[in-house]
C-alpha cells in the first residue's frame, strides 16, 4: 500500500475524530468555546494532507491515484464540510442526544433547488481539486510523474457531468410525494 493512501486515511479519521470531540464538547461538557476550537481543527488536517502530499512529489514520487485523491478529498473537504459537519450533528442529537430533529421533505421545485445546490458544492470541490491537481501539474512540470492526476481529473469530469444531469432531471421532472 502507498505510504499515501496512509496519510489520507489517517487524515479521514482525524477529520472525525475533530468532529466527535466539537460535538461531544458542544452538548456533553457543555463547552461551547472547546466545541468550536475542535470543530475549527477539521481544516488543518487537510492542510496537513495537501503538505504531505505535495512533499512527496517535491521529493521525486511519482503521483499516484493517492495523491489525486489527496486532491479530491481536500476539494470535497472544503465543499462539503460544514454539510457533513451538520450531519453529523444531526446524527449526535438523535442517537446520543435522544432528540428528534425534524427535516421537512421537499419535493417538486424545492428538492430540484437542493439538489442543483448540492451539484454547485460539487463543482466547488472540484474546481479547488483540479485547481490543485493542476498546479501540482505545472509545478512538477512532468506529464510522465503527474499522468495518473490527469487520469483521476478526466474521470471526476464525467462524474460531474453525470451528476448535473441528474441535478437538471430534478426540474424537468420533479420529485413527488409518494
Amino acid at each position: 500500500m502507498n505510504w499515501i493512501i496512509g496519510v489520507i486515511i489517517a487524515c479521514e479519521i482525524g477529520f472525525w475524530v475533530f468532529v466527535m470531540l466539537g460535538l461531544f464538547s458542544r452538548y456533553i461538557l457543555r463547552k461551547k468555546t472547546l466545541g468550536l476550537f475542535f470543530l475549527a481543527m477539521t481544516p488543518v488536517v487537510d492542510l496537513v494532507l495537501l503538505i504531505v502530499s505535495g512533499i512527496d512529489l517535491y521529493h521525486g514520487a511519482h503521483a499516484t491515484f493517492a495523491h489525486a485523491l489527496a486532491a479530491v478529498y481536500i476539494g470535497v473537504s472544503v465543499a462539503f464540510g460544514k454539510q457533513m459537519i451538520r450531519w453529523a450533528d444531526e446524527k449526535f442529537q438523535t442517537h446520543v442526544l435522544k432528540q428528534q430533529v425534524q427535516r421537512k421533505k421537499l419535493y417538486g421545485l424545492e428538492y430540484a433547488k437542493i439538489e442543483f445546490k448540492g451539484w454547485s458544492r460539487h463543482l466547488l470541490a472540484y474546481l479547488i481539486g483540479a485547481g490543485l491537481i493542476g498546479l501540482t501539474v505545472v509545478f512538477i512540470h512532468d506529464l510522465e510523474r503527474t499522468a495518473a492526476m490527469l487520469r483521476v481529473l478526466a474521470t471526476w469530469t464525467a462524474v460531474l457531468i453525470i451528476d448535473l444531469i441528474i441535478s437538471v432531471s430534478y426540474f424537468i421532472f420533479p420529485k413527488t410525494e409518494k
